[in-house]
């Protein structure tokens, strides 16, 4: 088995894994949009961000502390054994409470409840997800190929078999089982890296109490990820609100993925294998990289969203989406807010063993967004949300920027930013210009995207930016640094 897994290779996997995710909504989101319309959306985007509260505590931070735990050890097979079972005999034993918690949430629930039977699929996924394993064993192949094939076959499924309104149902079936299919698909592949162990040896108590500190952010920032959508439907009462709320994040999570999460996904492993190994120069000259390639993703895309929303969301969602318009482009700088603290907290927090001091800052951010949820969603509905995530967002990227120990630093963040600034606003004023010429949405859709990447990349070059500087010069991500 090699030991030493290539970074670009892995980077490239994890790329194109992020880009089908963003392929596939763009494909789905518009027929699911017209079929199930506004309020149908509402209910599943409600219902399951409850079953999400229930997932959560299933899998405490396994995920995080997984991937570091295994990152570390990943060359001694008999101790990376003896972590996989320990870490997933215990998410067997808690996901089995929440389930059993579930199922009395749904004997006293009044609405929805065949709804939360099916979601019921979601916490069996969150029981058997071993993707840490394999992240943490930099063997991205295993995860992307499978859950790939099984995302593809559900999207066929769906397209197949929901052609109306009432069939809401099936598509919360299809799209939970693809999901549950491909990580019980994972556990084909662990004979490869797992050796017999002796179950008697196995002890939980240390990993209960460690992943305990990585399930405080996670619960943490679920006020602000998932929180959101539970409080819209609440106070509210409108599913309407919540189906344009959730088509917004699908759009907003989808530039996401654009913009950092392959990126942090590999390099989050690599690095905690840099920190153990005390190659501390390697590591802020990663995580350099990492920010000045988020920004110039992030300032072109929220640049490019708040060009295009109007005309994109018609096209994309159909008529009576207009509000989401709007929503997409007050929420196109939290790209690279959360681009920021997620590249810290991924490749710099975890990695380095403080996790406990990120959840601080990440508590501290959530009391403000619950706070300002409860402030502005009665008054300004699905916009307070928005309004409550930035601040949120952005005190926890100050935090995280101050306490970092001079791995990133704000004088890097500034200049590596204002000449992305200037191309993006010379793209945005070229998309404006644009706007008022071509009457068509889908030509004028299509023509804006494409002028303003070549704007948008063009002023970069001419006013030498770092990152296309290095990218010219094949410097991003250098072959001695990757392997």
């Amino acid at each position: 088995m090699d030991t030493q897994p290539s970074l670009k290779k892995n980077i490239a996997i994890s790329t194109l894994y992020q880009i089908l995710i963003i392929i596939l909504p763009l494909i789905t989101a518009p027929y699911i949009a017209r079929v199930l319309g506004p309020d149908q959306s509402g209910v599943y985007d409600y219902t399951n961000s409850i079953m999400t509260y229930f997932a959560m505590f299933a899998a405490l931070g396994t995920a995080s502390y997984g991937v570091r735990e295994i990152a570390r050890v990943r060359d001694d097979a008999a101790m990376r054994s003896k972590l996989f079972w320990e870490i997933e005999l215990m998410t067997v034993m808690t996901s089995t409470v929440c389930i059993i918690a579930w199922f009395i949430f749904i004997a006293i629930t009044p609405q929805y409840k065949v709804i939360y039977l099916v979601l019921t699929m979601g916490l069996l996924s969150t029981m058997f997800d071993i993707s840490w394993f394999f992240a943490g064993m930099e063997q991205f192949k295993y995860t992307v190929t499978k859950n790939a094939a099984c995302k593809l076959i559900g999207v066929i499924l769906m397209f197949l078999f929901v052609k109306k309104e009432e069939d809401l149902l099936l598509y919360i079936i299809i799209m939970i089982s693809s999901t549950m299919i491909g990580n019980l698909s994972m556990w084909l592949y662990v004979p490869r890296f797992v050796e017999k162990v002796d179950f008697r040896t196995l002890t939980f108590r240390k990993h209960f109490h460690e992943t305990l500190i990585y399930f405080v952010p996670t619960v943490a920032t679920s006020i602000y990820t998932v929180l959101d959508r539970t409080l819209i439907g609440v106070i509210t009462k409108n599913k309407a609100e919540n189906g344009f709320y959730h088509y917004a994040m699908q759009i907003v999570n989808m530039m996401k993925a654009l913009t950092f999460s392959s990126l942090n996904m590999v390099l989050g492993s690599r690095l905690s294998f840099l920190f153990a190994e005390k190659k501390y120069d390697e590591i802020k000259e990663k995580i350099a990289d990492s920010t000045n390639y988020i920004l110039f993703m992030g300032y072109g895309i929220c640049f490019g969203v708040i060009g295009v929303a109007k005309r994109f969301v018609p096209v994309f969602l159909g008529p009576g989406y207009d509000r989401v318009a709007t929503m997409l482009i007050l929420m196109s700088p939290i790209v690279i807010i959360i681009g920021i603290s997620n590249c810290l907290g991924s490749q710099y927090y975890t990695p380095a063993g403080y996790r406990k001091l990120s959840a601080k800052y990440i508590i501290i951010g959530a009391v403000v967004n619950l706070l300002l949820n409860l402030l502005l969603i009665p008054k300004y509905w699905g916009y307070g949300a928005i309004t409550a995530s930035l601040i949120a967002e952005s005190v926890i990227t100050i935090l995280y920027m101050k306490n970092c120990n001079g791995y990133l630093r704000v004088e890097t963040i500034i200049k590596d930013s204002w000449k992305k600034i200037i191309a993006g606003l010379v793209m945005l004023i070229v998309i404006r210009a644009l706007d008022g010429i071509i009457s068509s949405d889908i030509l004028a859709l299509l023509v804006e995207i494409a002028v303003g990447f070549t704007v948008y990349c063009a002023v970069i070059v001419l006013l030498r930016d770092s990152f296309m500087t290095d990218l010219l010069m094949g410097k991003v991500l250098k072959k001695k640094r990757s392997s």
